[in-house]
C-alpha cells in the first residue's frame, strides 16, 4: 500500500528538515505532501530546497497563515496513496510508528487507526494539556459511543477514500474533533495502537492553546447535534 503523509507546517525551521528526514527513513512506499501555512521564519526556503532535491515530496505554499485544518484540507485533493496519515512538523511523534498503524489497515482489521499517546508509555505533556486531552476523549466517547483514549492525537490514519468522503470545514486545530466526529457518525470504527510521544513545551514552539480546547469541545458538540 502506498502511504500519503500530510505535513502542515507553520514556522518550524528548527525541526522541519529533521522531521522530513525521519519520514523519508520509514521503509514504505510513500509520498509526502507538505503545506506551508504562511511561514515567516525561513521555513519556506528550507521546503523549497527539499522539494527540489526529493522526487516524492510535494510542497504547497499558502500566501498567509490560515491554520492547520485549512492546510490539511488543501492537501487532501493531492493524495495519490491508498492510505493517508497526518504528521506534525515538530519532533513530538516518531514516524516509524506509521508501520504499526498501517499494518492494521493492510491486514483488513481497520479502516481508521489512531496512534494513542495514552496507551504508549510516554512522558506526559503539561498537566493542562494532559487533562484536556483526556476530557476530549471522554466527551467523544459519551457523545459518539466510541471507546478511544486519545482523541486529539496527531497520528490519525485513514483509507484515502474515507478522508476524501468527509466534508471538512475546519480551519485550525479543530480538525481533530471534526474528523473524529464525522468518522464516528458514519459508523466507522476507530482502532487505536500505542505510539511513542516526546512532548515539547510552549518555549520550544508548541502552538496549541487553551482556547483551542474550547473550540474542540464546541466542535464535538455541534457535530453531534
Amino acid at each position: 500500500m502506498k502511504l500519503s503523509i500530510i505535513i502542515p507546517v507553520y514556522n518550524e525551521k528548527s525541526t522541519i528538515k529533521s522531521l522530513v528526514d525521519k519520514v523519508l527513513d520509514v521503509p514504505l512506499e510513500k509520498e509526502i505532501i507538505i503545506v506551508d501555512d504562511g511561514s515567516t521564519d525561513g521555513t519556506r526556503d528550507i521546503l523549497k530546497k527539499l522539494a527540489e532535491e526529493k522526487n516524492n515530496i510535494k510542497v504547497l505554499f499558502q500566501p498567509q497563515n490560515k491554520g492547520k485544518g485549512y492546510a490539511i484540507r488543501k492537501a487532501i485533493p493531492e493524495i495519490t496513496g491508498d492510505v493517508v496519515v497526518i504528521q506534525d512538523a515538530d519532533l513530538e511523534y516518531d514516524p516509524m510508528d506509521f508501520l504499526k498503524l498501517l499494518k492494521l489497515i493492510e491486514e483488513g482489521k481497520a479502516d481508521v487507526v489512531y496512534g494513542s499517546r495514552i496507551l504508549g508509555k510516554n512522558p506526559k505533556s503539561s498537566f493542562s494539556f494532559y487533562i484536556g486531552g483526556k476530557f476530549l476523549s471522554f466527551l467523544t466517547n459519551i457523545l459518539y459511543g466510541t471507546s478511544i483514549t486519545d482523541e486529539p492525537t496527531c497520528y490519525k490514519m485513514f483509507r484515502s477514500n474515507i478522508i476524501k468522503s468527509i466534508n471538512l470545514r475546519c480551519k485550525g486545530f479543530e480538525f481533530c474533533p471534526e474528523i473524529t466526529a464525522k468518522i464516528a457518525k458514519k459508523g466507522i470504527k476507530i482502532v487505536e495502537v500505542p505510539i511513542k510521544y516526546n512532548p515539547r513545551t510552549k518555549k520550544e514552539g508548541k502552538k496549541i492553546r487553551w482556547k483551542d480546547g474550547l473550540v474542540a469541545i464546541w466542535t464535538l458538540i455541534k457535530n453531534r447535534f
